[in-house]
């Protein structure tokens, strides 16, 4: 777990230039009220892997989603590029909805484009890296001045000289290497927008900081939109603009990184962060209890009142006011609450009813 520093307000981030985009421009990625079920199976009930999530990347910003495994925040960010058609809801392109045709797709995945975790797992073994980076090209026809494209986005993916890599092989390379390469297969693409599911997972601590430092120059160099999907709250401080943190299908906390990370006010936002050593004598971790997210069974009113130390903690008497395991609460949406809790303080509760 990547750690946050102690510090707050503007001196916190002065490293990481300010991209947050105007409200009023047109997000570069949306995702409105998006839904992704999957039928059930062996006597187990549909799962509802993605449920209403409302999620805007804007342009030349980077969008943390942060969650356990099984939270759906890899359903997600595949529906986001396409590649699971979602049961409800909208994907928007730059405010267009997509298009789910196999022209209109294929088109829409030049600009929008996944990296996955494994780098090793994304490159095929048997070609090499100029094969690897020309693939994208080649599909798409752009093969009009190749060897430059391909070289180009070698070097702007920080695998320099080019000339040095494109005859390689992905047993060649060092995981960082491999990771490299398989962005610059994305940047080979001119992308506005990259999806990174967990993308320094699998690579070691001291190859970690390489990459997010590429990804944030690849936005303040190009105006790329990044999504990057991770369990890693550190790694979020780290690379965000902002931060939404994912419970069993839905955002349950969205925000600045300052306000989610310095400030969290939901109880599950809580618990991820404190499992963060923070230096002090007294440092405890918060312990979830219960059983882990399970998207074929979801309980009534708050999906995460099972699980919740302030649910746990109340009187009775606020157990009956808040009803976290009766009422369900309204999807969050980018412009409405930051926090979807029933036991916030009384003047940022969210609405009754949905």
């Amino acid at each position: 777990m990547t750690p946050i520093p102690d510090r707050s307000g503007a001196e916190a981030r002065a490293d990481v230039p300010a991209q947050v985009p105007a409200p009023e421009q047109t997000p570069a990625l949306e995702a409105r009220d998006l839904s992704v079920v999957y039928p059930g199976s062996r006597g187990r009930g549909p799962a509802r892997a993605v449920d209403g999530v409302n999620l805007r990347i804007g342009k030349g910003e980077i969008v943390a989603l942060i969650g356990e495994s099984g939270c759906g925040k890899s359903t997600l960010a595949r529906a986001l590029v396409g590649l699971v058609r979602p049961t409800g809801g909208q994907v928007l392109s730059q405010g267009r909805p997509l298009d789910y045709s196999a022209k209109a797709l294929k088109q829409y995945r030049r600009h929008t484009q996944l990296v996955l975790q494994d780098p090793g797992g994304a490159l095929n073994p048997k070609q090499n890296v100029y094969d690897a980076v020309a693939l994208g090209p080649r599909l798409h026809r752009l093969t009009e001045g190749l060897p430059e494209r391909v070289h180009g986005a070698l070097a702007r993916a920080g695998l320099r000289p080019p000339e040095a890599f494109v005859g390689r092989y992905p047993h060649e390379l060092s995981g960082g290497q491999q990771q490299r390469a398989v962005i610059a297969g994305v940047l080979a693409l001119d992308p506005m927008v990259m999806v990174a599911d967990e993308p320094v997972a699998s690579l070691d601590a001291s190859v970690r900081g390489e990459i997010l430092k590429l990804i944030l120059h690849l936005r303040d160099e190009l105006g790329l939109s990044a999504l990057v999907v991770s369990h890693d709250l550190g790694l979020a401080w780290n690379i965000a603009d902002r931060v939404a943190v994912m419970y069993l299908g839905r955002v349950v906390e969205q925000g600045t990184v300052e306000e989610v990370l310095l400030h969290p006010k939901h109880p599950y936002t809580q618990a991820l962060l404190s499992v963060i050593p923070n230096g002090a004598e007294d440092w405890r971790p918060t312990l979830l209890t219960g059983e882990p997210p399970d998207p074929t069974a979801i309980p009534a009113g708050c999906r995460f009142h099972p699980r919740c130390g302030r649910w746990a903690a109340a009187s009775e008497a606020d157990r009956a006011a808040a009803a976290c395991d009766r009422r369900e609460l309204p999807v969050l949406t980018p412009d409405g609450a930051r926090a979807a809790c029933h036991l916030l303080e009384p003047n940022t509760l969210l609405p009754e009813t949905v």
